[in-house]
């Protein structure tokens, strides 16, 4: 008999279709109302608040750095994380479980004790920069505050725990008999890992890009710490303009125009990946 999961996952599909969409009809509502300041709004349904962010180079240069930040994380998450899934999935000891378990509890640790750690790894009298001065890599200390890289880095510390979790399930999927057969006509291992895991694994690690890449969009804490008030991403700008200047509308308004560009880039990625399909460059 075949189940029928369709069914069985309607439900709770529908539950948290209407929790997210019940959520976000407010912030889409209050969007289209005049921002009076102070926590008021107009009566008539206007549509300033967008055309105020379209024209404000300010709130444009909010959005392309929270979409750069997002993307660079989420690339370099993978970059970082597809070796390690992949030599935690081929291992054959008990090490693995407790590699696996590390990166769980390591999961669990608040983002603002990783990001604080970040900061004193990185402070000026670190132990990374006075090591790196010392063997003269470096000619002055290397600063994460306040800056765009910090920010990158500190998201790929906030996902790359959950990056390796879902790429080591992406690999266990993938037999070792298949690079056992690619080996024995020949290939050597990296020719292995390009042509026959990858391109296996690329569905499931596409996936993990817009998983990751989403979480990112919606980061605060790594931003607002990290950045120092000097970089602005969506969310930043979200919690500055309604918890400190009171716009409430201007807010739902950056809040809205969030949620349209993630929806936007999440369906542009999965247009691609049907074109690559089609072309046969992913196997799926």
């Amino acid at each position: 008999m075949t189940a029928r999961w369709g069914l069985v996952l309607l439900p709770p599909f529908i539950f948290s279709f209407f929790l997210v969409a019940a959520s976000q009809s407010v912030f889409l509502e209050l969007s289209f109302f005049e921002d009076l300041g102070l926590g008021r709004k107009g009566e008539d349904f206007v549509l300033d608040n967008y055309t105020r962010f379209l024209t404000d180079s300010f709130y444009l240069h909010a959005l392309w750095t929270t979409i750069k930040t997002s993307a660079l994380a989420a690339l370099f998450t993978l970059v970082l994380g597809f070796p390690v899934a992949y030599l935690i999935a081929r291992m054959r000891s008990q090490w693995a479980m407790v590699l696996i378990a590390g990166i769980v509890v390591a999961t669990f640790v608040t983002i603002v004790i990783k990001v604080y750690g970040l900061i004193v790894i990185f402070s000026a009298n670190g132990i990374l920069n006075r090591s790196l001065m010392e063997i003269g890599i470096l000619s002055e200390p290397f600063t994460i505050f306040g800056n765009v890289s910090g920010v990158v880095i500190g998201l790929m510390h906030f996902t790359l725990g959950f990056g390796v979790l879902l790429l080591y399930s992406v690999i266990q999927t993938i037999p070792r008999s298949l690079e056992d057969a690619a080996a024995i006509h020949g290939a050597n291992r990296w020719r292995v890992y390009r042509r026959v895991i990858f391109p296996l694994a690329l569905p499931g690690v596409t996936v993990g890009a817009l998983m990751i890449f989403n979480m990112c969009m919606g980061a605060f804490t790594s931003a607002a710490l990290l950045g120092g008030g000097r970089v602005f991403t969506l969310p930043v700008l979200v919690q500055r303009v309604v918890m400190m200047e009171l716009k409430f509308s201007m807010g739902a308004t950056l809040a809205a125009i969030l949620l349209v560009s993630v929806i936007a880039i999440n369906l542009l990625s999965i247009f691609m990946l049907r074109r690559m399909k089609a072309a046969h460059l992913v196997v799926v």
